[in-house]
């Protein structure tokens, strides 16, 4: 009998589609099949509680539709979510909502957008205490609320003020205080510094290490930046085209990686001491992921693939801790 897992967050060969079918007239007259694009095709991965586990991959590999299954805004079309041992979308769709709601939460990319122009800060930071009845006192509100803001480096002198009076590193930092608020053990960060730059990036993965640190939060980190990925994770797990195909420790995968598509993502980051050496910019173009490749979905772009990975998609299977989806690794090709 298996030990039962100590992770808080395991999900288990999680899948989303979208119709994105043309009207149905439009589909009669030009006599045309329903369409579904497979965003996310069976993802699985566990997170134990404290760390942080990183999604990388290019744009369109489904990263962010991952982060958004987590937090209950898209049902799976298969697969199971299951949080702290319990189905976390069957309790979504329970009168038990709103308590995992305040145990997940999520921090959006774009700061300039999450954040409502007409609302002062106050009120986008208290929002969640008021929704979960957690504090009802307006006194004891405003005194949560300006904690909550210094614990991201602000001050609760800048309760009175508006969004577009701060930066997009303030900004940010307004939306950390907001998903804060309602003392969650589990944070979604879709891609929370892409829309900064470097300098900001720096002070607000900072801020969320500390925070991990001080209150023992367990992340669940998306982006397609490799440098900020080294820089926070525990656990780095890599998509191409709605898969996982490397999932392992962050020293392993960034000093041995195995996967073809982890090599070519990691040649092309630029090197502190190989400043002579030409970068190997990624190679080839993202297939369609309306009509993807047969077999392996990464053979088109693959300079070890041959004719088995061109038909049979290869499973994940585990060689020395990594986890690894490709049939070249498996067969000792590289």
């Amino acid at each position: 009998m298996s030990k039962p897992s100590k992770a808080l967050v395991q999900v288990q060969d999680i899948a989303m589609d979208f119709d994105v079918s043309p009207p149905w007239l439009t589909r009669v007259i030009e006599r045309k099949p329903r369409l579904k694009l497979h965003a996310v095709d069976g993802v699985s991965f566990e997170i134990e509680k404290g760390k942080t586990l990183a999604l990388v991959g290019e744009s369109g590999c489904g990263k962010s539709t991952v982060a958004r299954l987590m937090v209950g805004l898209y049902s799976p079309t298969r697969g199971s979510f299951t949080f702290d041992g319990k189905d976390a979308h069957a309790t979504y769709k329970s009168a038990d909502e709103l308590n995992l709601r305040a145990r997940i939460q999520m921090i959006f990319q774009d700061p300039y957008a999450s954040l409502n122009p007409r609302w002062r800060v106050r009120d986008i930071v208290a929002e969640p205490l008021i929704e979960h009845g957690i504090i009802k006192d307006e006194a004891a509100l405003s005194a949560r609320v300006g904690e909550l803001l210094s614990s991201v480096g602000l001050s609760p002198l800048d309760m009175p003020k508006y969004p577009h009076q701060f930066s997009g590193g303030q900004r940010q930092r307004i939306s950390i205080a907001r998903a804060l608020a309602t003392q969650p053990e589990f944070l979604v960060c879709d891609e929370p510094t892409s829309a900064l730059d470097v300098s900001v990036q720096a002070q607000v993965l900072n801020i969320m290490k500390d925070l991990q640190n001080t209150q023992g939060l367990t992340y669940l980190f998306i982006s397609h930046n490799l440098a900020v990925v080294r820089h926070v994770s525990d656990r780095v797990g890599v998509m191409y085209l709605g898969r996982l195909v490397e999932l392992a420790d962050k020293h392993t995968l960034f000093d041995r990686p195995l996967h073809p598509y982890t090599k070519m993502l990691l040649d092309a980051i630029p090197k502190m001491h190989d400043t002579g050496r030409a970068r190997t910019p990624v190679q080839g173009e993202v297939p369609n992921p309306l009509n993807p490749p047969s077999g392996c979905a990464f053979n088109p772009r693959c300079p070890h693939a041959n004719e088995r990975c061109k038909a049979e998609r290869p499973e994940m299977i585990d060689m020395a801790g990594t986890k690894v989806a490709c049939h070249a690794v498996q067969e000792n090709r590289l």
